[in-house]
């Protein structure tokens, strides 16, 4: 597939801006692809659990070739190069720094399944360097760099999918055109479940850092702590340097369906959220119990993490529930369920097709085929979707964290005449690996 290259690359971080004047005759050129049957080259950053996911899909879709693995940790490094040999009876090459993976002419389309702090920057690199990209959700950290996602990608023409695979199964497409259709009625209220449990992360010693692996790197933008084993692999998660706890993490999904069945384009008025870690005495910070309302005026989204023991709401733990002023809609991985009239009685259901409830196959041959028709819109989960919906896991962890209600301008996205707020809207990040201002 034909690349678009910098005549002169540009390591990111390194203080200067990657030129957009490198690009100017490809970027011209975008909208006359090679043929179809030239095979995109694609690169997987972030080589964990998610990032094994990546590697088999795209190796997998007719006309894409992953010719580049890249991770922090060489033993993950080495799985994952392991794993495209026996997939593609060739050996990609390896990287343990992204930036390389930017300088790559060859490359032109990458993936990334880093750790949520790394989604933003890695994106607008990306972009920057001529690629296209699929980033994992939630889309951005923080609400300010993923606006700044947007514009980095509208800047450069680029084609940028966030992972919500959601937007491209069957069943939750049709579940959705149904509440827009009025099958419940007005909607008024979308409530977001995500009752995954969780158990105790306990405590870990900071340690030397590991052979094979750069901290540094894996840092980022995030501050200088030292090694500890929860800080990686999964439990980063669970700290707000690289993390968002399970709002936005697995209630990423859920927000995402929610906003989508509230017909919701822009962010609420206010914000409430409460909550706390319970029962637990471990590392996490990040709250295993949060309870987060949205206030738009003519109706309200309800969001509640629990990863406690608890029940089951409508038969859901993790999914979405819609009521509307003639009945209700239950949605999750399994499908969904019309109950309507006083009576409740359920008059319809819709099943995923058959192991589709959480592929993401279809999502990922949705950006492959928009990468080459060069249409934003041939997109199912634009950066600008994945950015809304992940400011909305954003305003509820500000809110949590300041234990206050909070008004929201959802035209300038921020917290009028309320410094202590709008100071949350970023972070202070840690030179190289800087956001920034200027895309």
């Amino acid at each position: 597939m034909k690349q678009f290259t910098a005549a002169s690359p540009i390591t990111p971080g390194s203080g200067r801006q990657w030129s957009r004047r490198a690009f100017v005759g490809s970027l011209a050129a975008a909208s006359t692809l090679a043929a179809p049957s030239d095979r995109i080259h694609h690169a997987v950053i972030g080589l964990g659990g998610r990032g094994a996911v990546h590697l088999k899909e795209f190796a997998r879709q007719p006309g894409c070739r992953v010719v580049a693995v890249c991770d922090v940790d060489q033993q993950a490094l080495d799985r994952g190069a392991a794993l495209i040999e026996s997939l593609q009876s060739s050996r990609p090459k390896t990287y343990t720094d992204l930036r390389r993976v930017f300088e790559d002419g060859e490359i032109d389309t990458v993936s990334i399944a880093t750790p949520n702090h790394w989604h933003a920057l890695a994106t607008i690199w990306a972009c920057q360097a001529g690629k296209d990209v699929y980033v994992e959700k939630p889309a951005s950290h923080n609400i300010w760099e993923g606006r700044q996602m947007i514009e980095a990608a509208r800047k450069y023409e680029r084609l940028v999918q966030v992972g919500s695979q959601s937007r491209s199964i069957a069943h939750k497409i049709r579940a959705m055109r149904l509440l827009q259709e009025g099958i419940v009625g007005k909607v008024y209220l979308a409530k977001g479940l995500c009752y995954k449990r969780r158990r105790s992360i306990g405590h870990t010693p900071e340690t030397p850092v590991p052979a094979g692996l750069d901290w540094n790197v894996f840092l980022g933008p995030a501050p200088t702590r030292p090694f500890t084993r929860n800080r990686f692999h999964y439990n980063w998660h669970w700290f707000w340097d690289t993390g968002n706890g399970d709002i936005g993490n697995q209630g990423a999904h859920e927000m995402d369906l929610a906003r989508w069945g509230l017909n919701r384009d822009s962010l609420p008025k206010s914000v409430v959220s409460t909550g706390a870690k319970f029962v637990y005495d471990d590392d996490q910070e990040t709250p295993n119990t949060q309870t987060a309302t949205f206030d738009y005026g003519d109706a309200q989204l309800v969001f509640e993490v629990r990863g406690l023991l608890t029940n089951a709401e409508e038969g859901i733990l993790i999914g979405n529930i819609f009521y509307g002023a003639d009945g209700y809609m239950t949605v999750d991985s399994q499908g969904f369920a019309v109950y309507k009239g006083e009576k409740k009685e359920k008059v319809m259901t819709g099943s995923p097709e058959e192991g589709a409830e959480w592929d993401v196959s279809g999502h990922i041959a949705n950006f492959l085929q928009a990468v080459r028709s060069r249409r934003r819109q041939d997109l199912t989960a634009d950066v600008a979707v994945g950015v809304t919906s992940a400011a909305l896991c954003h305003l509820a962890n500000i809110s949590y964290r300041l234990r206050r209600m909070l008004t929201f301008d959802s035209d300038r996205w921020e917290f009028p005449g309320d410094s202590q707020a709008n100071r949350l809207l970023t972070r202070d990040y840690r030179a190289p690996f800087v956001v920034p201002e200027k895309v």
